[in-house]
């Protein structure tokens, strides 16, 4: 079905009937207006189009790293990093890093840098995700309140229009009175 067969399907179901009794010229203006209204954009599925394989690793990356899964893996592998280094191999004297455990320092500082930046890339995409949003949601609201002045508009002339033809056969009865009258 085409879009203007879609407008008309759409403008008949709003008025229930009273399509008919609409003047041509309302018609128009109706079906003009409908053929104006596009789709609502999905700002997730523009974004997952856009980004690259890194972007989508970033966001991964940093919503795993930002959940309990991680805290509680990485608690645990620092636990067991101790109680190996410092219970197992330590009385041994072949603990691979003794206490005050410099390798895993220097493995937990290299870590948190990589990962800081990670997380800062997929804020500055987080950022550019809402950025575009707020874009989406402006042109709606453009969209919609021109559409709302239209209407308004020619809500006045079919008032205008109403008034006069009103007018009108009121004039047309007044004559009609004064003919019987006389």
């Amino acid at each position: 079905m085409s879009q203007a067969n879609d407008n008309v399907a759409v403008a008949k179901s709003l008025f229930n009937g009273d399509w008919e009794q609409l003047t041509p010229h309302e018609r128009e203006v109706i079906e003009d207006v409908l053929s104006r209204i596009t789709g609502p954009r999905d700002v997730n599925k523009e974004f997952t189009k856009r980004s690259t394989f890194g972007e989508r690793a970033s966001d991964t990356i940093a919503a795993f790293g930002g959940s309990w899964t991680f805290i509680l893996i990485f608690f645990a592998a620092l636990v067991f990093w101790t109680v190996v280094n410092t219970e197992i191999l330590g009385p041994l004297h072949e603990a691979f890093d003794p206490y005050p455990y410099i390798f895993l320092n220097l493995m937990l500082s290299m870590l948190a840098a990589i990962q800081a930046s990670i997380i800062m890339m997929s804020q500055n995409r987080q950022s550019a995700k809402d950025r575009l949003d707020a874009e989406i949601d402006h042109a709606v609201n453009v969209r919609a309140e021109l559409t709302i002045r239209e209407l308004g508009e020619h809500l006045h002339r079919i008032e205008r229009m109403i008034a006069i033809t009103a007018f009108e056969r009121a004039d047309q009865q007044d004559n009609d009175c004064n003919h019987l009258a006389e």
